[in-house]
């Protein structure tokens, strides 16, 4: 990081419902659908791991017993749970419910319901050097629609010369949001532990000349229905055999 230590803490956004990916999440919660061996969530807690992050809060909602089992054997990212089983806050409301466990300094946000294959040095901490809080309120990582497998949608961002970001507004030379961002908790300040989503805050750091990217190197998988998984595994195998 420019002018700071790389994050400590992540917030690992898991409380989806996950209908899309029924009849398997009929009995599991999608953060723990698995592929090639390793569930959704741990491929994300194994990138934090990876990168030194110390504490990742987790938040749940449905079937959250489920997940609060299958983290409580993991020693690394020391795992916190906020839970939503209550009520679901979307991604914004569970950061806000969540600050008082992230801290002051920036964290990363990760979705648990994709995963990535690094090429080279991990993307977090190309993600945490990339980061400047003077000129930053959200960093996003970005993937080229090439580098991907399961993305049906369009594009979510154009990238300036600088980093800066705007809406891609289906351009089809956008880059995708892939899940992955750092964010400085003082964007959230005054904000209520209600359900609303982190695109309010994308847009209104794109007011301010704030929200910034970086593409990621390597390979962004996403899994939306079932049948995605055999075209992610594959993925996977391809991704692993180009590395040895």
């Amino acid at each position: 990081m420019m002018d700071a230590e790389r994050p400590s803490t992540a917030m690992v956004l898991a409380a989806g419902l996950g209908k899309r990916m029924r009849p398997i999440t009929d009995t599991i919660p999608k953060p723990l659908v698995p592929v090639a061996g390793k569930t959704l969530l741990d491929w994300g807690l194994d990138s934090l791991e990876q990168v030194g992050v110390e504490k990742a809060v987790i938040n749940v909602h449905y079937l959250p017993d489920q997940i609060v089992r299958h983290v409580a054997i993991r020693d690394r990212p020391r795992i916190v749970i906020s839970d939503e089983s209550e009520r679901l806050l979307d991604s914004a409301g569970g950061i806000v419910k969540a600050l008082p466990e992230l801290g002051s300094k920036p964290f990363y946000i990760l979705n648990a319901d994709t995963f990535w294959l690094d090429a080279g040095k991990p993307n977090l901490e190309r993600l945490a050097l990339a980061w400047d809080g003077k000129a930053m309120d959200i960093l996003l990582m970005l993937a080229e629609l090439p580098s991907t497998t399961g993305h049906s949608g369009g594009t979510d961002f154009l990238i300036g010369p600088d980093g800066r970001l705007s809406r891609a507004k289906g351009d089809p030379a956008g880059l995708i949001y892939a899940g992955a961002a750092i964010s400085n908790p003082a964007i959230f300040a005054g904000a209520s532990a209600e359900p609303h989503s982190l695109n309010a805050y994308f847009d209104r750091a794109i007011a301010t000349g704030r929200l910034f990217g970086m593409v990621m190197r390597g390979h962004w998988v996403t899994v939306g229905t079932p049948d995605a998984i055999a075209p992610a595994e594959a993925a996977v195998r391809r991704a692993f055999a180009s590395a040895k």
